[in-house]
């Protein structure tokens, strides 16, 4: 018998059952009604919503708290809300933020929090310590002035890097002209309003948003309605104060033709496309769903997609192109772009508005729809597998005021949407003739973009998309300028005053403390310079030397840890001959450097005289403040081994210091490295031992 039943398995299924015809596709059953449990839903004295999802399968519960009072702006503090959500976790009046990492890391659970929730989440059995923290956190934050310190020096360092990353550029753009003036949404955290920021500020906008008044509370997990009945209020009927404020926010309206933005991005080798237009809908609309679908077969559902099959598989413009679908009550709109070389910048921008026309004036193949609608169902019946999603789905009804319905019938809403469907709300919501296209990227590509803007006029705009006009030429020349700030740089010393200065100037030792949020232990450089020609830097941290360097005049070499020590080039040495000294900018002219004056822009909301400088070994772009004269912004952009580096220096809160007056904050970004600076000392005169550098 065994054998028996061995054989008949061996035995092809089409002679057991009749020969399978392939080529027919098997009918399409009828979309089922997902039968989701309801959850749990009642209200607290004080305001509070409370939604339980019970799933006993784990011993384990999550309790999530989100406020309930729509999105404010903040003007002048803008990024106000990013900081101090940060900070939420930084202390109380009974715990520092050591005591609680530490009490929720004895227990195995996880807390967190942002800028209007918080939630923890443990083993049921230490639920009561888990509310205790958490209640904690809510009711008795503190906001220790220290802890308010490194947040805001750690957003100091990431603008620096956002302003050298051309897809944060790109985004701060779009957020500026989806939204309207005064939307929460569209306002751009910069070095301006961050520095408006301080502890009063954000204690303020902790006791406005974080009121029981109209939040939820979603509950997930090994627990009854009994159970979170008691935990309620033993741990959050005390929490009061506060009112909830819901304000109508939309997106902009559509433009009467296109606009095109462009971001200055010096030395980039692509450029950055968004194309992006607002869409009037909200979540739950009857066309929300066949806009999901549309967005999909466009270039929200990955490889298959008619964006990455045109301008990766076919045109090979890009790694990726992608479109998304964004939808919420506060205001919703469609984007497509990716990165695209400096040469094809126009080409892309046309094959985008070309597929987006497309979907406008054609059907779209039953074989797209088909493919589309059943990778969205297959992610909606994974969704099913998380105890989380139940609860979700039942805040997301009550926030959205959604049908009770809605995701019981999800399936079926989904199977109905056919072609002509797509071929409508593409004709209602989708325009290739009224978008924003927004570039960041090299100069080079601008003269080509005036043929996608319907007025032919480019509005340039600067990494924080404030409007920047065109460069104008400069009032001084480069060497009054330098001149200017050499003289600052000294504490106001010229002609003979200053030559006596730089003549008992012998020396200098820098220290500067550098922290990097992934490190978890800060970096020490220091730098010496002594006359006549020596310099010295080096690197360390956690009492290990990282890298160091020397240079005597003549020649130098470079050590680090990874790689040891090897000779200078002779790059690198022509380099440090045309940049040297404690005012490198007062010898340019001696020493050889390639430098030019090269207008005033706009940064950071000021006037600045921009210099080029060309060292041999890099190009540099030097920003001097056209009132103070000090230097605010390095751009460094150098080829290594074919491949363009670029490097971003700030530099802000000068102080005085032996006759001289240097930064004291430093922010360096390259790459997705960043670091964020403090100077601990500046030594004129020092002793300096050479034998540490070598």
């Amino acid at each position: 018998m065994k054998n028996f039943i061995i054989g008949l398995c061996l035995i092809s299924p089409s002679i057991l059952f009749g020969q399978l015809d392939r080529s027919i596709k098997p009918k399409a059953g009828i979309a089922p009604t997902i039968n989701i449990k309801d959850s749990e839903v009642f209200k607290t004295s004080n305001g509070i919503t409370v939604i339980l999802s019970e799933n006993h399968k784990l011993p384990r519960v999550t309790f999530d708290l989100v406020m309930g009072s729509t999105p404010k702006a903040y003007n002048k503090l803008a990024g106000l809300s990013d900081v101090a959500g940060s900070l939420i976790l930084s202390g109380t009046k009974n715990r520092t933020k050591d005591e609680i990492d530490g009490e929720i890391d004895y227990i195995g659970a996880s807390l967190n929090a942002d800028n209007n929730s918080i939630s923890m989440s443990c083993l049921t059995k230490h639920m009561d310590k888990g509310l205790s923290v958490m209640s904690d956190v809510l009711m008795n934050v503190n906001f220790p002035e220290d802890e308010v310190n490194r947040i805001i020096k750690q957003f100091e360092s990431s603008l620096i890097s956002a302003k050298s990353d051309g897809g944060t550029i790109a985004k701060n753009v779009m957020s500026k002209v989806i939204y309207p003036m005064g939307h929460p949404y569209g306002e751009v955290m910069t070095e301006a309003t961050l520095s408006n920021i301080n502890r009063t500020a954000i204690i303020d906008y902790y006791n406005d948003v974080f009121t029981p008044n109209g939040s939820y509370l979603v509950v997930i997990g090994d627990i009854t309605k009994a159970e979170v009945e008691k935990a309620v209020n033993n741990y959050f009927s005390e929490w009061t104060g506060g009112n909830i404020y819901n304000t109508m926010l939309t997106s902009n309206k559509l433009n009467d033709g296109n606009r095109v933005f462009f971001v200055n991005k010096p030395g980039a080798v692509q450029s950055v496309v968004y194309i992006s237009f607002p869409i009037d809908i909200k979540a739950g609309h009857e066309d929300y769903l066949k806009l999901k679908v549309l967005n999909g077969i466009l270039g929200g559902g990955g490889f298959g997609t008619r964006l990455m099959q045109n301008l990766r598989e076919d045109k090979a413009y890009t790694y990726g192109c992608y479109s998304s679908l964004n939808v919420n009550q506060n205001g919703s709109y469609l984007s497509a772009g990716g990165n695209f070389r400096n040469e094809v910048t126009d080409s892309a921008i046309t094959q985008i508005l070309f597929e987006i026309e497309k979907l406008i004036t054609e059907d779209v193949l039953q074989s797209e729809l088909s493919l589309t609608k059943s990778s969205m169902a297959g992610g909606f019946a994974r969704s099913l597998e998380s105890p989380a999603t139940v609860a979700r789905f039942a805040l997301s009804i009550i926030k959205d005021d959604l049908p009770k319905d809605y995701y019981q019938t999800y399936l079926q809403k989904l199977d109905a949407v056919s072609i002509a469907d797509l071929k409508m709300v593409a004709k209602k919501y989708f325009t290739s003739t009224k978008a924003n296209i927004i570039v960041v990227g090299n100069e080079e590509v601008v003269e080509k973009l005036k043929a996608f803007d319907s007025d032919k006029k480019i509005e340039k705009l600067d990494a924080f998309a404030n409007e920047v006009v065109d460069r104008i030429p400069a009032d001084i020349s480069a060497e009054e300028l330098l001149s200017k700030y050499t003289s600052v740089i000294a504490d106001g010393s010229e002609g003979k005053a200053l030559a006596k200065k730089m003549k008992k100037t012998k020396s200098y030792e820098e220290v500067i403390e550098y922290t990097m949020e992934q490190m978890p232990f800060p970096m020490t450089s220091t730098k010496v310079w002594m006359k006549p020609s020596f310099e010295g830097t080096k690197m360390e941290g956690n009492g290990m030397a990282f890298q160091k360097s020397y240079f005597d005049g003549t020649t130098g070499a470079e050590w680090n840890m990874q790689t040891g020590s090897k000779t200078m080039t002779d790059e690198a040495i022509s380099s440090k001959k045309k940049s040297f000294g404690i005012i490198p900018e007062m010898n340019y002219s001696l020493s050889g450097m390639n430098f030019e004056l090269i207008g005033i822009e706009n940064f950071n909301g000021k006037a600045c005289y921009v210099l080029k400088l060309d060292d041999g070994d890099s190009e540099t772009y030097d920003y001097f403040d056209k009132e103070t004269f000090y230097k605010v912004q390095t751009i460094s952009i150098k080829t290594v081994e074919g491949e363009t580096q670029e490097s971003t220096i700030g530099y802000s809160n000068y102080k005085v210091f032996g006759g001289f007056l240097f930064p004291t904050n430093i922010n360096v970004s390259i790459g997705e490295m960043n670091l964020s600076g403090t100077l601990k000392s500046m030594t004129i005169n020092a002793k300096v031992d050479i034998s540490k550098f070598k």
